[in-house]
This record gives structure tokens, sequence and C-alpha cells, in this order.
């Protein structure tokens, strides 16, 4: 009778115990969670990438051989035609060499014109001539070959164009390693990026993509897939993409730039951030209690994801989830996020929440644009690319020990 009774005050005991723990997390001290609004607004997914402004059409002027260079053109932003001279290499020594064979081609020039005389003579004679005019034909060859090699010492404009650029000073040593000019028309301009090449079956022609530059900061400038290169890069894993750029951009040949391609965009829809979804649902907060929808995600941007199903705009949702809090859990709400004010760059003279890390906003993007979010994904887009690589070179550092 003792041990029933000991049995049923330690079940009381117990129950006690659970529904004390259920009375203090759940009515007297809630959970506290941390939630963000679900907003309608436009979602975008950009890949990014990293890239050059050039021109579409230009070519390097490079010395064949290293010698002193003793002339250079002070040609620089000036047009020229193909085939103008820019340069020219010390090329003495071969023009000593030409004067040789020309003195020694004339002499031979004489010996065939006394053995022409002499050649109906007889056999000898004949054979004679034929050796002299042999050698006489190997001299004029080698004179146009020496000609040749001091033609390669001229630099010369490769196409019609406008000298972009120009490196390198008279009397210092230039060769096959040195480019002393960029020639080519100055419009148009694209930009060439790189794409890792894990990414790059997502990218077509036609898409638009959006550039930051650091000599125009705020500003969001736009260019359109052109083109993509056939094969990649195996030793950086990068595709080339090429980037036509508007008539009335302001960035200039040389400029880098950070490309953010849009893939996937929609102008109205209902998202979250990304950490607010698992396993295809949500965590709404009604009533002070959490209730578990499950939706079907659509967009995914870098930081916030469209969402479908029963979650309209206005509704709480926990920011990260708590896959550890059930159905019907009451929680406390710490604090609350709105997406727009997360994915939104922020607006000058907007109310701003001091607890809500806001971005620079661009001075040209009003908080109307449907691009807006674009531009603001593609803040983090960067981010999350260089997570990627450090991701890809630690699992090769440790396959590698």
């Amino acid at each position: 009778m003792t041990i029933w009774r000991l049995l049923g005050i330690a079940v009381l005991l117990i129950t006690a115990i659970v529904g004390g723990y259920y009375v203090y997390f759940n009515v007297l001290h809630p959970q506290v969670v941390t939630t963000s609004i679900a907003t309608q607004a436009p979602v975008s997914e950009a890949i990014y990438g990293t890239g050059t402004v050039e021109p579409e059409r230009w070519a390097k002027v490079v010395p064949l051989q290293r010698r002193r260079l003793v002339e250079l053109c002070s040609c620089e932003g000036q047009n020229v035609k193909a085939g103008q001279i820019l340069g020219r290499q010390d090329d003495a020594e071969e023009r000593s060499v030409l004067a040789e064979l020309v003195v020694n081609n004339q002499q031979l020039q004489r010996d065939l014109d006394r053995a022409e005389k002499d050649r109906s003579k007889n056999d000898a004679a004949q054979t004679e001539y034929e050796r002299r005019w042999t050698q006489l034909e190997e001299s004029k060859s080698r004179i146009a070959a020496q000609k040749v090699r001091i033609d390669q010492l001229v630099l010369q404009a490769p196409l019609d164009g406008m000298v972009l650029r120009r490196d390198g000073e008279v009397g210092e040593i230039a060769g096959p390693s040195d480019i002393l000019f960029w020639v080519g028309p100055p419009t148009p301009i694209h930009v060439v990026a790189e794409v890792n090449e894990e990414e790059i079956n997502r990218i077509a022609v036609g898409q638009k993509a959006f550039l930051r530059s650091e000599a125009f900061p705020g500003q969001a400038l736009r260019a359109t897939v052109s083109q993509i290169t056939p094969k990649g890069d195996p030793t950086r894993k990068t595709f080339r993409v090429y980037l036509l750029l508007p008539a009335d951009t302001p960035l200039r040949i040389g400029m880098s730039v950070e490309a953010n391609i849009v893939v996937h965009e929609k102008q109205s829809a209902i998202v979250v951030p990304a950490e607010a979804v698992v396993g295809n649902a949500v965590q709404v907060v009604n009533n002070g209690r959490i209730h578990r929808v499950p939706v079907t995600v659509g967009v995914r941007g870098s930081r916030n994801v469209e969402i479908i199903g029963e979650v309209s705009s206005g509704m709480a949702v926990l920011s990260p989830a708590r896959a550890d809090l059930a159905d019907g859990t009451k929680v406390r709400i710490e604090r609350s996020f709105a997406v727009a004010q997360a994915e939104a760059p922020s607006q000058p003279g907007a109310p701003a929440d001091p607890d809500t890390p806001q971005e620079s906003a661009p001075a040209t993007i009003s908080a109307t644009d449907p691009d807006s979010a674009v531009i603001s994904a593609a803040i983090s887009a960067h981010i999350d690319s260089v997570l990627n690589d450090a991701r890809r070179n630690v699992g090769k550092y440790s396959a590698n020990r």
C-alpha cells in the first residue's frame, strides 16, 4: 500500500511540475520571439558578378621584340587610322644589317651581269650563271626579310578609332609583355563581367542588370545581357557575360563595377524574410499565440522570399522561425520588423526604427520604384557570393589535407 501511495504522489508531482512549466512559460512568462511583418512588395532574384567597362571593339598595341623606345606619339585621346604610326623602337642594328645586305646584293648583281655575257660559251659558263642567279635571289629574300624585321619595330594603329590610353616613355625598354597603346572606337561600350559557373545556367540574353560603381555612389545604373561566352574559365570557375550599356550611361572605359543580373522578379508579391520559412511553412502570431501556416516559396531574393499561401500583408510571422515552439504556444513579441524596411533602401525623410539596421538610400531611387527591391537585393547578393566562395575554398583546403 505504501508503494502505490508513493507512486501516486510521484505522478501528482510530475503532473504538477509539467503543469507549472506550462503555466510559467505559456501564461506567466511566455516565450519571447521576434517577428517580421509580411508585406506586399516587389521581389527579385539577382546573380552577382564583377566586371570592367570596355569598348565593344578595341585592340592592344604590343611590341613584338624587346627594344628601346625611340619615338612615341602624344596622341592619347585622338582619333587615328589603321596603319598610322604611333611609335618606333630602336632599329639601328637592323638597319646596319640591311645596309650590308644591300651592298652584297649589288655585288651579286654585277657578278650575275658578267656571268650572263659568258653563259652561251659552254656548259660550265651556263652553270656559273645559274649559281650567280640563285645567290642574287637569295640575297633579295634576305633583304625583304630584314625590311620586315625593321617594320616590326614600328608601332602602328591596328584599326580605326581613338587612342584610349598610352603607356611607356621614350628611352624605356619595352617588349611583348608591355602594352603601349589601347586603340578602338570609344562607343559603344559594354561591361565584361565574370559570373560563377554554378549560376551561369540561370542567365540568358535579354535579362536586365543593375550596376554599382564607386564613382557614382547612390545611382542605379542599368544594363542588359547581350552575350554569354560559350566557354568558361576552368581555373577561376567563372563565365564571361557581356552587359550592353545605354548610350547615356555615365560609366567610362576602364571603370570597375559590380553587376547584379535579375533572373526572376515579380512586381507585387507577399514577401517575408527567408529565415521566416522553415519546412515550407511560416509561424504566424495571432492573439499572442503561434499558428503554423503552410506556404509555397516563389521568387527567392537574397534576404526576402515570396510566399504563396494563407498569409496576407500585415501579418506578423516569426523571424527567425522557431521550430522548437509548437502550435498554440503563447509568445511575447520582443521586436517586430517590417519587411519593407529590411528590403527596400531607406528614403530621405522616412521614419526609421532605431533598432532596425538601415542602408543608405540611392538618391535616384524612390520608394515607389519597382526596381528598388532589386537594387537592395543586389547589395546582399555580393555578401552571398563571397560566402559561397569561402565555403568552396574551405572544402578544397579540407580535401587537400
